[in-house]
């Protein structure tokens, strides 16, 4: 079972670089910019929910989304590229950082995407993508948004169990850090509108708080 596989430690994870990835700064849909700084009205958050192409399709679509960006978090490895984070040795998942008014969505419609789109129930691993790359995530910014995402994520637990289905696994924390991945991965499904796309949800609605 994916759920099983291990995460390295900091004894064993890769090394990294200090030197971050370079990146096209500008969003290939949204035409904003990808880095920081945002404006100050706006907050972010960070989801992993599989393969990143076409998790960051369904966040750039959403109205009150400024802008997403596809890259590496929950790790060990500093500014790790896409072959480092799939050996495994890295310890980061493929996520989406999502940049939002929130006077134009609230998180917890975000949130209701985010658990509609993907299966939180499968461990290191969605569908057939199986890796600790895989998992599901949630990076929050702040300490609002971390109880925000908890809630969420007992209101989920609770549909998915009167639909019989297994517990969450969905791994909810503080963001430590963001890595941006390389720039053919920014966007990647615009770029490449027949690329693959892996995203499976469970059937079950997610309930808005």
């Amino acid at each position: 079972m994916g759920r099983q596989i291990p995460l390295p430690t900091a004894e064993t994870a890769l090394p990294g670089r200090q030197q971050p990835l370079m990146v096209d700064p500008v969003h290939h849909v949204l035409e904003s910019t990808i880095q920081p700084p945002f404006s100050a009205h706006l907050e972010e958050i960070v989801l992993g929910l599989g393969c990143f192409w076409g998790a960051e399709r369904l966040f750039w679509k959403l109205p009150g989304v400024d802008v997403t960006a596809v890259g590496y978090a929950g790790g060990i490895t500093p500014n790790p590229t896409y072959d480092e984070v799939c050996s495994g040795m890295t310890g980061h998942a493929e996520v989406v950082r999502v940049v939002f008014d929130p006077a134009r969505i609230r998180l917890d419609d975000i949130l209701q995407v985010f658990w509609e789109a993907h299966d939180p129930t499968q461990g290191m691993r969605q569908g057939n993508d199986t890796g600790t790359q895989y998992r599901s995530v949630i990076y929050t910014g702040n300490d609002e948004q971390l109880e925000v995402a908890r809630q969420s994520a007992a209101r989920y637990q609770q549909a998915l169990t009167a639909a019989g289905r297994p517990d969450i696994t969905t791994e909810i924390a503080p963001l430590t850090a963001f890595y941006y991945a390389e720039t053919y991965h920014q966007q990647y499904l615009s770029k490449n509108p027949a690329g693959y796309c892996g995203l499976k949800g469970t059937g079950v609605s997610c309930p808005l708080g």
